[in-house]
């Protein structure tokens, strides 16, 4: 089950630059966020919620985030940043853009990509960017 998804920073994104640290602060911020839900909701809402451990990994190229579970229903998704050159109708390059690479590997189950999912139209709300998901569709948050 080898496949990605991407956030792309577009020009109507709330950021057009991102860095690994700043995609880690998001993952702590939603940990606090459905942390406070289970609090409301008497249940460790937190630990269903985010079944992973965020391992930094450098593969030589880029550095990248292993998210890795412990549960019996999860195992892992690599998260990445990267950028692309866009190109208008001649081949000529208008700009370049970030996006977000969320990957889910032969090892992945599909509760994994369904964290992943969950996980990617999250940071896509938070950055205001274009999601484009493991299933081909296009989902706009701007």
């Amino acid at each position: 089950m080898a496949n990605n998804a991407y956030i792309k920073l577009v020009p109507k994104s709330k950021k057009h630059d991102i860095t690994l640290d700043d995609v880690e602060d998001l993952f702590k911020y939603y940990k606090e966020i459905t942390n406070k839900t289970g609090k409301q909701l008497d249940w460790k809402y937190d630990d269903s919620a985010f079944p992973y451990r965020i391992t930094k990994i450098n593969d030589g190229n880029n550095d990248l985030f292993h998210l890795q579970s412990e549960h019996k229903q999860y195992k892992s998704i690599i998260v990445g940043i990267g950028n692309e050159s866009i190109e208008d109708m001649d081949s000529k390059e208008i700009r370049q853009q970030q996006y977000i690479q969320v990957s889910l590997l032969k090892q992945s189950t599909h509760g994994d990509k369904g964290k992943a999912n969950e996980f990617c139209k999250f940071l896509a709300k938070k950055v205001s960017g274009e999601l484009h998901l493991f299933n081909g569709r296009t989902i706009y948050y701007y």
